[in-house]
């Protein structure tokens, strides 16, 4: 089967310009509930892998904050900025290359970008993680991000509210502008207009 190639890619193309941008780098960082991590597993173990699933980069980027201490002035999506993903070992590690952080020893800065997955608004809780994730710098886990001056809150929304995320209108100005990256016209009419 072949393919069309239309005459505005033929010029692009002609002239030698990059089809696909590489630049910066950007990392996709995983949002979920706590124990709510998406588990893959074969029929050899099935029974194991649901009671311990793989690390995301979520549940390291807690185990991140709290064993770095530059990492709790971080928001989640700072931190590709300043620390690579290791796929095999699911881990963040330091950059080694870069450039140089003034005042920090061993460490190193780059263009990457982080990149939260977008959550629909009916998954509210979830959506709420997403947003505090958005605003809080270093959460130690779960249980830290709903923490607001020293009171554990109840719902992920709760925290949201206590910290005023909700006062305003900017989180839906932030989901529009997102959706408006992601997704087709229809399916924002739907995010706002359920019934549409």
């Amino acid at each position: 089967m072949g393919s069309y190639i239309s005459s505005n890619e033929a010029v692009w193309r002609i002239l030698s310009f990059s089809i696909h941008e590489r630049y910066p780098t950007v990392v996709h960082l995983a949002v979920h509930l706590e124990i709510g991590q998406r588990v893959y597993f074969t029929s050899e173990n099935v029974r194991a892998r649901p009671m311990s699933p793989l690390p995301t980069t979520l549940t390291e980027f807690f185990t991140l904050c709290r064993n770095d201490t530059f990492a709790r002035t971080l928001l989640y999506s700072e931190v590709p900025t300043y620390f690579t993903w290791n796929t095999s070992t699911k881990k963040f590690q330091r950059r080694k290359q870069g450039r140089a952080v003034q005042r920090h020893l061993n460490l190193y800065s780059t263009d990457a970008l982080g990149r939260l997955y977008t959550v629909h608004p009916n998954n509210a809780e979830c959506f709420y993680v997403r947003l505090l994730l958005i605003n809080v710098r270093g959460p130690t886990s779960f249980q830290e991000l709903k923490t607001v001056n020293g009171h554990v809150c109840a719902t992920f929304r709760e925290a949201c509210q206590k910290l005023n995320l909700l006062e305003n209108d900017a989180h839906w100005d932030i989901l529009l502008a997102d959706a408006s990256n992601s997704v087709q016209p229809q399916q924002i009419r739907i995010l706002f207009f359920p019934s549409y």
